[in-house]
């Protein structure tokens, strides 16, 4: 039988024991082994500490995230096969989704939010600049940085993709080398898709290391700067946390155990009511998902008293009409437990629940398709506890499979305390339409839990479920629930992340931190700001503006254009006991005054304005009052563009306007998007031309058939096209398909070398020669191309068929002809 492979030091080793056998959940039949005997497990942690750690610290943070959404990528790509394995762990399609897809989604989660709030930096600055000194010559700050060591992520049985994946989504952004060590349990799956991560080539050596079996001595060998994350029973959890090497290095535990969550069904949910409803599916839902084997699942069912029999009758129904059994059929709504050693744990859990409380529902499923001697299937139970501030079981004893207990309730009161009695959850849930029981029972039982769950008519189309924890959301929870904290968002980096306070001078937290500081030396030049691609812009580019004199016309005007008719701009006579001599410019007039100042009419390579924040006004300015306007580079952020956008970063402006005092009246920070280059040639003529100039019959390629005059023409042929001379009689590109060729028009990738253009047949030559030379060609070429500037200046609006990108306007053209342009110079090696 096969050994599952680990991946330690760079390399693919197998165990040196006999490990454990791993069986197919469904039909008993081995699968694999998973062994871990023999391994080095001091050497794999030095190895992640050192080639690890210096591979992902060099990388910034959105370089960290785009590397998750190439990993997620290649992953997405080859889903089909993780599937297969899913099924022979007795997941179901839809249980398999959820660890399989989820997982990626975790990754593409993170990579957006990289993408999009974090620096083009190995560190990020955390928080405001606090001043620290009357003058501000003396300022502070905060950074993060990956802590240096290396993260043991141990992982439960489960969830063997997600569970793996929503731990490394933060740990990889964060910087931090990562040991995946899932439970042996389904590791088969884990192990498929880990070895495709490290072949996809995308992650940096030592950035991941993968143990697939039992952890032998592994916590023995952390130490400062290390870190270990666990999944599973909050019992192991206590017992890792205070191994010695742990509690005496100040090695950084984080657990996620499994808990006794509930959902509350509200006062106001009656049978006949969308609410009633909603309960009952969730319930089930929650039960039958992976079996009942999620750390989220409902374990106690908490009903108003009145209500319990109707609510037990209806989930019967429901759990009766569950079909269980093999996962491969369309027909199973519910797959098995992992294996049989778990359902032997089930069971003797369920038989410790039946010491003090009633089986009231024990089904009797006949299995679709499997048997329940071959594999690790177990029907739904459900129990009964009469008396729950009494009988305790129910909120000690957690069976982690399709088990679930009721018990009733008076009030909102005992509501509250009865989901506070499972001693810290990782989720509660409340299904009601009553907004005031909702919230005084959120607040009461808020405390022990990591997350609330509210679900009504008004949410259920796009509820997300009880079970589902999301990546921008914390998943954790205090007391039995472990304690601990993952994901949420960027929030969750912070568990792998060194803050360290920064202190200085204005010009020296502006280098440390990338960040302009007020005060700090300003970079003046002839050229303007808003004419500087985002590459060329530096943090700490300024700009002195001329100064404006503010009038009472301008005053007056403002008002009348805004609508703004506040007293202190138009009442004079009002201003008695005001902090204000006189009328007064309206704040709004000086920072779009100031943007009349320090904006460039000339089109350049800023875009939009993108945002404005932290806006104040500290001085009046009056009418006779002169305004300057000091413009400063504050901050670049690179980010994800998608779409037909531009490919653009953002740049933070420090804003500073003063009066002619040199007291500063209003500062802010406005937000522009601004372009960068582009690697594809300009459409001026002369520029063409000036290229073309060292083309010649002789010109080698650097790839393809062409000859160079043959090149010449097809170009001429494109840009005849997008004239509509002649127009082009279809597109072959599907209809499916073509918005996202036509996305691709605006991005910075370049056209493969290889790509077979789909109008020509695999041998046909391109066009037949219609100049008598190269030369004539190219002047052609040129005058044609002359008249598409002219044509599209003239007929803003016209839009002509692309064989590949189908019907484009101006823009979309002017895109396709600066790619294709570029792609063939550069096939010639012109440019």
């Amino acid at each position: 039988m096969e050994k599952l492979k680990n991946y330690i030091h760079g390399e693919w080793v197998e165990g040196s024991g006999n490990g454990i056998p791993l069986y197919n959940a469904v039909t008993g039949e081995q699968v694999a082994v998973s062994d871990t005997e023999g391994l080095n497990f001091e050497q794999a942690l030095d190895y992640g500490r050192t080639v690890g750690y210096k591979n992902l610290f060099s990388m910034t943070f959105y370089d960290r995230g785009e590397m998750l959404k190439k990993v997620a990528l290649y992953l997405l790509e080859r889903k089909k096969k993780y599937y297969e394995l899913s099924y022979k762990t007795g997941a179901t399609h839809a249980d398999s989704w959820v660890d399989i897809e989820g997982g990626f989604g975790t990754f593409f989660t993170y990579s957006g939010l990289a993408k999009r709030m974090l620096p083009n930096t190995p560190f990020w600055v955390d928080g405001e600049t606090q001043k620290i000194s009357a003058n501000g010559t003396f300022l502070g700050t905060h950074i993060l940085t990956p802590s240096e060591g290396v993260s043991i992520q141990i992982n439960a049985y489960n969830f063997p993709v997600w569970g793996m994946l929503e731990k490394l989504s933060t740990s990889l952004l964060a910087g931090v080398p990562s040991i995946v060590k899932p439970s042996p349990y389904g590791s088969y799956l884990t192990n498929a898709v880990f070895q495709d991560m490290i072949e996809s080539g995308v992650l940096p050596e030592g950035a991941l290391q993968l143990v697939c079996g039992e952890p032998g001595n592994i916590l023995d060998y952390v130490q400062d700067g290390d870190s270990v994350l666990f999944t599973g029973s909050a019992n192991t959890g206590r017992k890792l946390k205070s191994m010695p090497s742990i509690a005496g290095n100040a090695v950084r535990f984080n657990m996620e155990a499994d808990s006794l969550n509930c959902s509350i069904l509200g006062l106001d949910a009656k049978p006949g009511t969308p609410e009633f409803d909603l309960f009952i599916k969730e319930v089930r839902t929650e039960m039958t998902t992976k079996a009942g084997q999620k750390c989220t699942a409902i374990r106690r069912i908490i009903v108003p008293e009145h209500l319990i029999g109707e609510v037990q009758n209806a989930l019967s129904k429901a759990l009766d009409q569950t079909k269980i059994g093999n996962p491969l059929s369309r027909e199973t709504r519910m797959g098995s437990l992992v294996g049989k050693q778990q359902y032997d744990e089930v069971v003797r859990k369920v038989n410790i629940l039946k010491s003090e409380t009633e089986l009231v529902y024990d089904g009797k499923h006949e299995l679709i398709d499997a048997d329940y001697d071959n594999g690790a299937f177990m029907s739904p139970k459900l129990f009964l506890n009469d008396k729950p501030f009494e009988k305790n079981i129910s909120h000690d004893v957690e069976a982690f499979g399709p088990v679930s207990t009721l018990m009733p309730y008076k009030d909102a009161e005992e509501a509250a305390a009865l989901a506070k009695r499972g001693k810290g959850s990782l989720v509660g849930s409340i299904i009601s339409h009553d907004e005031k029981f909702i919230a005084e029972t959120s607040w009461k039982m808020a405390s022990q839990h990591g997350r609330i769950f509210v679900l009504n008519r008004d949410n259920a189309k796009e509820s997300t479920g009880h079970g589902s924890p999301l990546p921008t959301l914390m998943h954790g929870g205090p007391g039995r629930a472990g304690g601990g904290e993952e994901m949420g968002g960027l929030n969750g980096l912070h568990f792998f992340l060194q803050k360290t306070a920064i202190q200085g001078s204005p010009d020296v937290l502006t280098a440390i931190t990338k960040v302009y500081q007020q005060g700090a030396e300003k970079k003046f030049s002839d050229k303007h700001p808003f004419q500087k691609y985002f590459e060329d812009v530096e943090v700490g580019d300024s700009l002195e503006t001329a100064g404006r004199t503010v009038t009472d016309a301008d005053i007056v005007n403002f008002s009348n254009v805004s609508w703004d008719h506040f007293y202190a701009h138009t009442d004079a006579t009002s201003l008695t006991g005001t902090i204000f001599d006189k009328t007064v410019a309206h704040g709004y007039f000086i920072l779009s005054a100031a943007a009349g100042l320090f904006v460039s009419g000339k089109k350049g390579p800023v875009i939009a304005n993108y945002g404005l924040e932290n806006c104040s006004f500290f001085k009046p300015v009056y009418a006779g009052d002169t305004i300057t306007v000091y413009l400063t580079a504050k901050e670049k952020i690179n980010r994800g563009v998608k779409g037909r956008n531009i490919p653009s970063g953002v740049v933070k402006w420090l804003v500073e306007v003063v009066n002619q005092r040199e007291e500063v009246v209003c500062v802010a920070t406005i937000l522009t998007l601004v372009a960068k280059h582009s690697p594809f040639i300009d459409l001026n003529v002369k520029n063409v031309q000036k290229i073309l100039g060292g083309l010649t019959e002789t010109t080698s390629l650097n790839w393809g058939k062409m000859s160079p005059q043959q090149m010449i023409e097809h170009l001429e042929h494109g840009v005849l096209v997008s004239l509509g001379e002649p127009e082009a009689d279809k597109c072959f590109t599907p209809e499916e398909q073509l918005e996202k060729w036509q996305d691709s028009l605006y991005n910075h990738r370049k056209m493969p070398k290889d790509f077979p253009a789909p109008f020509l047949a695999e041998d046909e030559t391109l066009l037949e020669l219609k100049h008598k030379n190269l030369e004539a060609a190219k002047q052609s070429f040129l005058d044609n191309l002359k008249r598409f500037s002219v044509y599209y200046k003239e007929n803003p609006q016209a839009e002509h068929m692309n064989y590949v990108f189908g019907k484009l306007n101006k823009e979309m053209w002017e895109l396709m002809h600066k790619k294709h342009f570029t792609h063939h110079f550069e096939q010639f090696g012109l440019i």
